[in-house]
């Protein structure tokens, strides 16, 4: 495990079985030590709520804050708040498993493992497909770049008049008839 994530790491050995609460500030050295360079700024709070049982672990993952995005129609960056929320459940077998989306199988004897990796994938996820300030969305800016692609796009294209067909494809339209 990489020493920047060792605080997103949870040992359970000592705790008592009911709920237990975790918290965790999650900046842009976060996503750096995962290779991910989206975020310029990053501004998280990863949230654990732990059900411990005798035999298993339930977890509730929250994440809220904001991300640093450029808007994707004017490049303008800006504050995007992003919030998201996950299940996981945390057993015990042979093997160490995380094939699953929301199951964790640690090895017996095991008495830590680590949410970093969960806080990563939610928020990448949680960061929309088309980033759109919500200026633009509420039409005070970027109309101008809105009605130039509105312009370029293939619908608002004039359709090639025939007047100027290879004589040679007529002869093969007619054999279609």
């Amino acid at each position: 495990m990489k020493k920047g994530l060792k605080q997103f790491e949870i040992q359970f050995s000592g705790l008592k079985l009911g709920e237990h609460q975790f918290e965790f500030q999650i900046d842009e050295k976060f996503f750096e030590e995962f290779g991910f360079d989206e975020f310029e700024k990053v501004k998280l709070q990863g949230i654990a709520k732990m059900q411990k049982r005798e035999t298993q672990f339930d977890l509730v993952l929250q994440l809220n804050g904001k991300l640093w995005l450029p808007c994707d129609i004017t490049d303008e960056k800006f504050w995007l708040p992003v919030s998201a929320e996950s299940d996981l459940r945390v057993k015990f077998g042979e093997d160490y498993d995380d094939t699953e989306e929301d199951l964790l199988v640690l090895p017996h004897g095991e008495h830590r493992f680590n949410l970093a990796q969960y806080f990563y994938e939610m928020a990448v996820l949680a960061k929309p497909l088309k980033v759109v300030h919500p200026d633009v969305e509420a039409g005070k800016k970027g109309q101008e770049v809105l009605e130039r692609l509105e312009s370029l796009s293939p619908q608002n294209q004039e359709e090639p008049k025939d007047e100027d067909t290879d004589p040679r494809w007529d002869k093969l339209k007619d054999l279609l008839n």
